[in-house]
């Protein structure tokens, strides 16, 4: 028998919602009756095509055009969320970018970018979403990290140390949040066959593979599956944690 999550009145708050986890996330909390606002950043027609679909499970949506890097862009969005949705109950941080290089070769724009979407971009929203969490005395944040922010991958400098901060930041909030009711914990995907994925060379897919004790690439509603369990009940008692979502690619 399915589990069934129940949101009804809830509303969350997902960056990066265009494409991908993000994505998946958006609808993935949409079947659960939840009202959902998600981020974008150049796919402004995709997004309108998920508004569409998650209105379509009775649902309220609201795409929100976000450098997620703009500290002031990050508190602007949580509050049109708040008025237009009616309140906050869900943070899903999932906005991400990467842009490889060994570290000989990396030129400090690569660095900088990479470092301001992925781990400043998480601080921005959390920033702008805690106090009202807080102030209501419950609620879930999850962060999207990844397997290779716990292990390092080559020519990924950039991107591993961001999504290394991110892990190292959502157990330092899950401390200063708990006291509030709300849990913090963090989602390590592993290789997931995004969009993104397909157009990777397919040496690099194969490699993947080789890891996956599965025998198969994740997809990303399996990602956001895992995302919306630990915002519901079954998940109140877990905070501070990194659950890989990889088919065992880490291990």
């Amino acid at each position: 028998m399915a589990l069934t999550i129940d949101f009804s009145g809830k509303v969350a708050l997902v960056t990066g919602g265009s494409m991908g986890i993000g994505k998946a996330t958006v609808l993935e909390f949409a079947k659960a009756g939840t009202n959902v606002a998600f981020t974008y950043r150049s796919h402004g027609e995709e997004a309108k095509d998920i508004v569409a679909q998650a209105e379509s499970y009775g649902v309220k949506a609201l795409s929100l055009e976000a450098d997620v890097a703009d500290f002031k862009r990050a508190g602007e969005v949580v509050s049109e969320t708040i008025e237009t949705l009616g309140g906050l109950d869900f943070l899903i941080n999932n906005a991400g970018m990467n842009w490889d290089g060994v570290i000989w070769k990396m030129e400090e724009e690569q660095w900088d970018r990479v470092i301001d979407v992925d781990l400043k971009g998480c601080f921005n929203f959390l920033r702008a979403a805690t106090p009202h969490l807080r102030n209501q005395m419950g609620g879930s944040i999850v962060n999207v990290t990844s397997i290779n922010g716990l292990r390092g991958k080559f020519g990924q400098s950039n991107y591993t140390a961001a999504k290394g901060g991110v892990i190292a930041l959502t157990k330092t909030v899950a401390r200063e949040m708990g006291r509030s009711d709300v849990n913090v914990n963090a989602i390590a995907p592993g290789l997931i066959e995004t969009e993104m994925v397909s157009q990777a060379v397919e040496s690099v897919k194969q490699k993947a593979l080789e890891e996956i004790i599965l025998g198969r690439l994740g997809q990303p509603a399996e990602v956001g599956q895992a995302i919306i369990w630990l915002c519901s009940p079954m998940a109140r008692h877990i905070t501070g944690q990194v659950i890989n979502v990889d088919g065992g690619q880490y291990l």
